[in-house]
């Protein structure tokens, strides 16, 4: 019930994004926060600091999804090929796919980038409106790190906008 309670109201803009961030719901996919950008998270064979590493994900990983629920700050988890355990605090969630492009006619085009920035090469235009947009959990002043079918880029966050 919760789970729903918070999908819908992120769905529906109510949740802002930090909070949202902050989501670890099981069932859902995560990605990883929260750690450097030379480090690793580590998903360990249990929910331990001790236990032994599993395998390690970089900042930014995706695909993470949390199969039951958290024990303490400890959840289990599946990234398809691995399975253990991940400190809650480097994970959050996906947002479901329930963003639509927005503004600018039918002929303009949103551009997805490679990175958050107007100098940064083009990975696909898409027409308006597209739909299906995914919210990944990260963001840069004006920019949001999306995923629609099949690519994962930067939109600037006014030309994205829930159904």
């Amino acid at each position: 019930m919760i789970r729903y309670a918070i999908l819908i109201l992120f769905a529906l803009g109510l949740v802002p994004l930090s909070a949202a961030e902050a989501s670890v719901i099981p069932g859902e996919e995560h990605c990883v926060v929260n750690v450097p950008s030379w480090d690793k998270l580590n998903i360990r064979s249990g929910p331990s600091s001790k236990s032994r590493i599993v395998v390690r994900k970089r900042y930014g990983s995706c695909g993470i999804m949390v199969v039951r629920n958290c024990r303490a700050q400890w959840c289990p988890v599946e990234d398809g090929h691995s399975a253990g355990w991940a400190n809650r605090r480097f994970l959050s969630m996906v947002s479901p796919s329930l963003y639509c492009t927005v503004g600018g006619g039918r002929r303009a085009a949103v551009h997805v980038r490679a990175f958050p920035s107007l100098q940064s090469r083009v990975l696909v235009a898409l027409k308006r409106p597209t739909c299906g947009i995914a919210f990944l959990p990260f963001a840069r002043g004006n920019w949001q790190k999306i995923r629609v079918n099949g690519w994962e880029g930067w939109v600037n966050r006014a030309q994205v906008s829930g159904q």
